[in-house]
């Protein structure tokens, strides 16, 4: 856990949040400000800044946080969604975490909007 991180403090039970999923390796919880009808992450427990860090030790989170997904979305019978992850400030990352925001229900257009 890293100090002051807002999803480290949800894995931890500090922070409430809406839980859709968990295991030993990642936690997947609704997003409190939703941009599509169904909206979740999906973060790993262990904390890890963003896509920028990902490296040969950790990648097998990822995959497994993927396979995660997959498996929420046909559970939920979501047929057509979008996985994002933003990395940097810019690129309007918010919480320094990596994470996967899951969305569905709507019109995904592009650019996002």
């Amino acid at each position: 856990m890293k100090n002051n991180c807002l999803f480290c403090a949800i894995v931890a039970g500090e922070i409430p949040s809406n839980k859709v999923y968990e295991d030993e390796i990642c936690y997947a919880f609704y997003d409190i400000d939703p941009q599509a009808p169904t909206h979740f992450l999906v973060i790993p427990k262990e904390h890890i800044g963003s896509v920028a860090e990902i490296n040969a030790d950790n990648s097998g989170v990822v995959a497994h946080i993927f396979e995660v997904i997959a498996k929420l979305c046909k559970e939920m019978k979501l047929e057509s969604y979008r996985v994002v992850s933003n990395i940097g400030s810019e690129a309007g990352q918010s919480v320094l975490h990596l994470h996967f925001h899951v969305l569905s229900g709507r019109d995904m257009t592009w650019p996002p909007g």
